[in-house]
């Protein structure tokens, strides 16, 4: 197969992700099909001047089948889906928890992939109105994409996974292959434990900065938004050191907020743990 002309298969294109990967490919040389069980999901993909096909037809001939259903039926959907690919295609998934927990169907025919995107760094230098509008990615902003792929795959193969990673994600700046594991250790643990959990904790500030300390709404706003830039900035990039006064606020936060043991969401044991609540399981096993 060339990496240039593929067939590709979505399945569940009228759901979240579904939509944001099929309008790339829509515009792309690819022949792609669209699959879509819901008659909301249906109507949507509809409205955008694309075709539903059923599953069956849609897999069979297709290079390269994307799942872009919930995490939560994705095993249940790679085993209706799988048995019907043909020989060397590749099951692209657009999360790791349910390739890291074992719950997709497998052939050794098959190969498994799974790419999910960065989103457009807050340090990218945005230039363009389009750029300043995807905070998401996928449409106007340039973003990274980290990737897993079986480690047998031949290259031809990879490459193959990487063009359409390339175009689903568009523009991408790079695709950072890992391991199945280590994309599951950046999400979640890096970036949904840690860094979602930060920004969600900035917004339970805020909220007490209004509402409880009697801070103007918008005198808060406009400084913890501007500090937020100078907080990454510093603190990833080294731009500039922070004051000693700083220094000092800084430690009494980790030390009134942060447990003593919080880098254990590190351990292979609590990325089980919150892999199976994500995917509804009693426990991972691998």
């Amino acid at each position: 197969m060339s990496a240039e002309q593929l067939t590709v298969a979505v399945i569940g294109a009228g759901g979240k992700m579904g939509m944001r990967v099929s309008r790339n490919l829509q515009k792309s040389s690819h022949t792609v099909f669209y699959s879509e069980n819901s008659p909301a999901g249906q109507e949507r993909v509809r409205a955008e001047g694309r075709e539903i096909t059923a599953t069956d037809d849609a897999v069979k001939s297709a290079d390269v089948v994307i799942l872009a259903v919930p995490d939560t039926v994705l095993g249940i959907v790679s085993e209706g889906v799988v048995p019907q690919m043909k020989a060397g295609a590749i099951l692209l998934t657009l999360d790791p928890a349910a390739a890291y927990a074992g719950l997709l169907a497998k052939r050794d025919d098959v190969v498994q992939a799974v790419a999910h995107p960065c989103h457009p760094s807050v340090f990218l230098e945005r230039t363009t109105k389009e750029e300043w509008a995807d905070s998401f990615g996928g449409q106007g902003a340039p973003q990274n994409v980290v990737a897993a792929i079986d480690d047998d795959a031949p290259s031809t193969t990879r490459d193959v996974a990487e063009a359409v990673i390339r175009t689903i994600y568009a523009p991408v700046i790079d695709v950072h292959w890992v391991t199945v594991k280590q994309l599951a250790i950046l999400e979640p643990t890096l970036v949904e434990t840690v860094a979602c959990m930060i920004g969600t904790l900035l917004n339970e500030a805020l909220h007490e900065t209004v509402h409880t300390a009697g801070v103007p709404e918008e005198a808060a706003k406009a400084m913890l938004f501007g500090h937020v830039q100078i907080a990454l900035t510093n603190a990833l990039r080294g731009s500039n050191p922070f004051s000693e006064a700083c220094e000092i606020a800084i430690q009494y936060g980790k030390d009134t907020i942060i447990k003593d043991d919080w880098k254990k969401i590190f351990d292979d044991s609590e990325l089980d743990g919150v892999i199976a609540k994500m995917l509804k399981l009693d426990a991972v096993k691998r």
